[in-house]
């Protein structure tokens, strides 16, 4: 049997798409910001303009979650990842041309954000029904636990081999980085034409968005979806401004210790999950780990020494790592019937979470002369939030 027959008969190289379709998504959401300085010295743009093209993005996402599962219903999962993948390469390789080619720089970014933004989005919404429809004897959330963890593991490479190549040749070189950075979603473009994909409850009704609406499980779902995702960004996001502003350590440090570790223990506790998850109720741990995690915030803010902050933040890396998998794979067993349409609702209230988690942060700061360690206490309340409702589930 050659190897592309292999390819094409294996749902094993399905998963392994799916990996490679996660770390796109890192890429896409993890590289654009580490060239902003670039962007605003190259193009003379103002770092408000700079600040938009993060709310464009997250906006985009948003909309993206909620069109692309229904959408999938009717064009079929494989139509809509190559398509993804193929704006993802677009959108990547564009920025070190688009800007250029434009009278209006900014606007080259702006269409090159939005086309990563697509991509991203539909990843997002897919590659999760992709893992769970396929036929394997393996477990679904050890499966599923795993390929979060790829998203990890794509942002540790993506920020530790732009910094080093940019520090190696220059930030000059940051067009030959996009370019570079722009072959993952190709490959993983021609990867999903041959790989074998089901859709998720084939031949069956599924739920549809009015029956969802209706369900009770349903929406503590969305409830753990939207502080999952706020507890994991409220500390991801503002790690590093926190570890220099408000502890007072230089930039590569705070950026080591602070976000990277975040991702390196985040991945670890996904893949700590995925050997445990067959002998373990997910919705109690999670409850468990929900208490970790208010621990890591209030250590964060009242640590007596910048080390032990800085251990804050990396141990809530650690406790959010089982909330995005452990949570998909607890609706696909509570909603069974709810199909792509449910993923891609739980997507969207993950981004909600991902969005607001951030924003409460730096409210809250801006109430207390940017008092920092405020904000970051106020969002205690996510993780609180989402012991309740996980206690709530289990009991369902």
């Amino acid at each position: 049997m050659s190897f592309i027959t292999r390819i094409r008969t294996g749902y094993r190289h399905t998963i392994y798409a799916c990996y490679l379709g996660y770390i796109t998504q890192a890429v896409v959401n993890m590289f654009p910001p580490l060239l902003f300085l670039i962007f605003r010295d190259s193009f003379s743009i103002s770092l408000g303009q700079i600040t938009s093209l993060v709310t464009v993005n997250f906006g985009v996402q948003i909309a993206v979650d909620i069109i692309a599962g229904k959408l999938s219903d009717r064009t079929g999962y494989r139509k809509l990842a190559v398509f993804a993948h193929f704006i993802a390469t677009f959108g990547l390789t564009g920025f070190a041309w688009i800007p250029f080619v434009l009278p209006n720089a900014y606007a080259g970014l702006l269409i090159c954000t939005i086309l990563n933004a697509v991509g991203g989005g539909i990843d997002e919404v897919l590659i999760s029904p992709i893992v769970e429809a396929c036929p394997e004897d393996r477990n679904k959330e050890t499966a599923m636990a795993l390929l979060h963890s790829f998203y990890c593991w794509g942002v540790v490479a993506v920020v530790l081999l732009t910094t080093v190549f940019l520090r190696v040749f220059g930030k000059s070189s940051w067009r030959i980085v996009c370019l570079l950075w722009g072959i993952i979603p190709l490959l993983c473009m021609f990867y999903f034409t041959l790989v074998p994909i089901r859709q998720m409850n084939e031949g069956e009704e599924g739920m549809g968005y009015r029956g969802l609406l209706k369900s009770g499980t349903f929406w503590l779902l969305i409830l753990l979806m939207i502080t999952a995702g706020a507890s994991e960004q409220a500390m991801a996001q503002w790690a590093s401004a926190f570890a220099e502003s408000g502890l007072g350590v230089s930039k590569m440090t705070g950026d080591l210790l602070g976000p990277l570790m975040f991702a390196v223990l985040m991945g670890t506790a996904r893949v700590i999950y995925a050997k445990i998850a067959p002998k373990i109720d997910t919705l109690k741990f999670a409850m468990i780990c929900g208490a970790v995690c208010i621990l890591s915030y209030l250590l964060a803010v009242f640590a007596p020494h910048p080390i032990l902050a800085l251990g804050g933040c990396a141990l809530c890396g650690l406790s959010v790592g089982i909330f995005w998998p452990g949570f998909f794979s607890a609706a696909a067993l509570k909603l069974p019937r709810g199909g792509t349409v449910l993923f891609s609702l739980l997507a969207f209230a993950g981004d909600i979470g991902c969005s607001g988690g951030p924003s409460l942060v730096g409210f809250v700061s801006g109430a207390f002369s940017d008092n920092l360690k405020t904000g970051l206490l106020a969002a205690v309340i996510f993780p609180l939030l989402l012991i309740i409702g996980s206690f709530l589930l289990r009991r369902k």
